[in-house]
């Protein structure tokens, strides 16, 4: 994660841009009259915003967080996004 101050981050927006999108690094930007904000690749925010809205129910959650450790434990067989997707009745 990088740091910079609000009169920086005008005067170099452009690369702060290419490091953000390039680099999937996250800016914090910190402004002497206002709270800090932060720069961030827009679908890392997608992905940050869709993983928080699965993560809300409890029951979405433990399915998976239990998948995950399945997965890193390379236990049971890979399935297709087809196969999937009909599983879970979201058609084709």
């Amino acid at each position: 994660m990088l740091k910079t101050t609000y009169t920086n981050a005008r005067a170099n927006l452009a690369g702060l841009c290419d490091e953000v999108t390039k680099n999937r690094e996250i800016v914090i930007i910190d402004r002497r009259s206002g709270e800090s904000v932060a720069m961030i690749a827009a679908d890392e925010l997608a992905s940050l915003v869709e993983t928080a809205h699965l993560m809300r129910s409890p029951k979405n959650a433990q399915r998976l967080l239990t998948a995950l450790e399945r997965a890193l434990k390379r236990e049971g067989e890979p399935e297709s996004t087809d196969a999937l997707r009909a599983e879970l009745g979201l058609g084709g």
